[in-house]
């Protein structure tokens, strides 16, 4: 026998690896939507604020549509900005980690891999379209479909449910504390993501083969 199980596990430890994406997979970086808006009189400096302004929580948990979230973008700048270069500067905001990519691939050949983000329709269907980040996963779970987002238990119950999840058995790789406290208090393994030396380290000490 090889010692892979049927879940494409070797031996009795993680067997399911779930990647946040943005800050982890991809990084975000705001600056032509920064730049689209300061052009227009509006002048942002964080993009937690923006994003806090322009109701990317209702976003993100499906109840404000890409058009209306970018409506409200528009709304922050004296001067509107075209709608078409608005758009293209919203979705023009992710540049991928080879390294983290990387190890997702190497790391689907082995174990179960799934995707868990905080996201809304607007940037899913550009990571899909442009980025392909699905074709890294075996599934995803995107929080504008399920209508709710980390850190709220009801979205890792979910991905439990549709992964099917043995908490003990899994790890969750996430950038923000407090989705990490939320995995651990489900009884998931879980990494907060800093750079890509940390997180294969943490993987290494969960007994994950990171070069397989």
């Amino acid at each position: 026998m090889s010692g892979i199980e049927d879940d494409g596990t070797e031996g009795g430890g993680i067997s399911h690896v779930v990647f946040d994406i943005g800050q982890v997979l991809v990084k975000l970086r705001p600056a032509p939507l920064f730049a689209l808006l300061a052009e227009h009189g509006y002048q942002p400096d964080d993009l937690e604020r923006v994003a806090r302004r322009i109701g990317i929580v209702e976003h993100e948990t499906g109840r404000l549509d890409g058009a209306g979230l970018l409506a409200n973008v528009a709304a922050l700048a004296p001067r509107p900005p075209d709608p078409t270069r608005l758009q293209a500067a919203w979705l023009d905001m992710f540049e991928p980690d080879r390294r983290m990519i990387e190890l997702a691939v190497r790391l689907r050949t082995t174990h179960r891999v799934f995707l868990l983000s905080n996201v809304g329709d607007l940037h899913w269907a550009r990571l899909r379209g442009v980025w392909r980040i699905h074709e890294l996963a075996h599934d995803a779970l995107p929080s504008f479909e399920v209508g709710v987002m980390k850190p709220d238990e009801a979205i890792y119950r979910e991905a439990e449910r549709r992964f099917a999840l043995d908490p003990a058995r899994t790890v969750f790789i996430d950038d923000r504390a407090e989705n990490v406290a939320a995995a651990r208090n489900r009884g998931w393994q879980a990494i907060q993501h800093g750079d890509t030396e940390h997180t294969l380290r943490a993987l290494r000490a969960l007994g994950v083969d990171t070069e397989a």
